[in-house]
């Protein structure tokens, strides 16, 4: 007798695996990645208010700083990262964030509304504003690929400044709007550091953002966001609606900026075009690739290293003899070079950006203590 060959069907790529009919819930495994996400908040939350109980003021706004890039970055590392969407105006929904938590806040001092609610009001509709944004710009480009579509985000990164320069009466132009201070609650103490306040409702908001998107990308949905990216025939096959989870990224990612520079805009008192120029898009993307496009991790790098280089011009002309022609030029350029320059080094060092080298280090240890802690064959006689 001859047997006859059996097909065998292509395995499917990884991310469309669990995805395929007859693959597992997980509902016990989605509860214990919740409480390990939880436990890893507290703990590092608890670790940053404590050391912020140790900083002076600018060092506090300097965390403060971090926190709110971190929730545009990480909100950008889903869409780039984890989609495969390239964005170029993440800087304009970050600008669309702080207007609204400004405008919003201004209308609630013009009507004497007062209470502890009214940040996290204005905080909210900085979210659903941008997240709008977001949607309109997503059902925009979810035909688009490549050049064709950071052109069109581009094209937003140059609209929204222009948009807040016509509509004066609206936006006070280039002078901008202000923005209340943020005093401490009373029950703090009467002395407690303002800037310790900052820190702490940036911390919270880093915190939700990285806590939601953690379990997100563990979810279904961050499931058909890599296989979309891996695969969008495939994941078309596979029964995942390609275009709506395209849009629903975009969503995402447009509300962790609006909650980013709703926080930006309680930590810099004013609200300015200048604060958000067209290459801040460029220093946001170049930041995740830095940090590492393939995981959240890789957004906290990011996030400090924008604050790191921002802040590297006024440190050089602060302890450096230089003109002031010279430290203006340094101001404009200095913190693009070296981007750039890293952004090169990195790339060629480690393509996985700088989580994925400290992954590659972590992997290799292991795998030494391992080959060490293995017992020893005798040789044969």
């Amino acid at each position: 007798m001859t047997s006859t060959p059996t097909e065998v069907a292509p395995a499917a790529p990884s991310a469309l695996r669990r995805l395929l009919p007859g693959a597992p819930a997980g509902r016990e495994a989605r509860g214990s990645t919740l409480l390990r996400h939880l436990a890893v908040a507290v703990f590092f939350g608890t670790l940053v208010v404590l050391v912020t109980n140790q900083l002076a003021p600018y060092q506090n706004l300097q965390v403060a700083r971090v926190c709110a890039f971190l929730c545009v970055t990480a909100g950008h590392t889903v869409l780039v990262g984890l989609n495969g969407q390239l964005s170029l105006g993440h800087g304009a929904l970050m600008a669309t964030g702080a207007y609204t938590m400004a405008l919003t806040q201004q209308a609630l001092d013009e009507r004497a509304v007062r209470g502890w609610w009214t940040l996290p009001a204005s905080l909210l509709a900085a979210v659903a504003v941008t997240a709008l944004g977001g949607l309109v710009v997503g059902l925009a480009a979810a035909r688009l690929r490549g050049p064709y579509l950071a052109g069109v985000t581009l094209a937003v990164a140059t609209l929204v400044p222009a948009v807040t320069t016509i509509f004066t009466g609206v936006f006070n132009g280039e002078q901008g709007l202000p923005f209340p201070a943020q005093t401490p609650p009373a029950a703090l103490g009467a002395y407690f550091q303002p800037e310790r306040w900052l820190a702490w409702i940036a911390l919270a908001a880093a915190l939700l953002t990285m806590l939601l998107l953690a379990n997100l990308v563990r979810s279904r949905f961050g499931r058909s966001l890599r296989a979309v990216r891996d695969d969008e025939v495939a994941a078309r096959l596979a029964g995942i609606p390609v275009a709506r989870t395209q849009v629903l990224a975009f969503v995402v990612s447009a509300a962790c900026a609006g909650l980013g520079g709703g926080v930006y805009a309680m930590l810099t008192a004013t609200v300015a075009p200048g604060k958000f120029p067209l290459d801040l898009s460029l220093f946001l993307l170049m930041a995740i690739v830095i940090g590492g496009l393939g995981s959240l991790a890789g957004a906290v790098w990011g996030a400090v290293l924008l604050v790191a280089l921002q802040d590297l011009p006024g440190l050089l002309t602060e302890h450096l003899d230089l003109s002031a022609g010279l430290a203006q030029r340094l101001e404009g350029n200095l913190a693009l070079a070296v981007f750039g320059l890293i952004l090169i080094v990195v790339m060629l060092a480690a393509p996985g950006g700088l989580q994925g080298g400290v992954r590659a280090v972590g992997d290799r240890l292991r795998a030494a203590l391992r080959r060490r802690r293995a017992p020893r064959r005798s040789p044969d006689r």
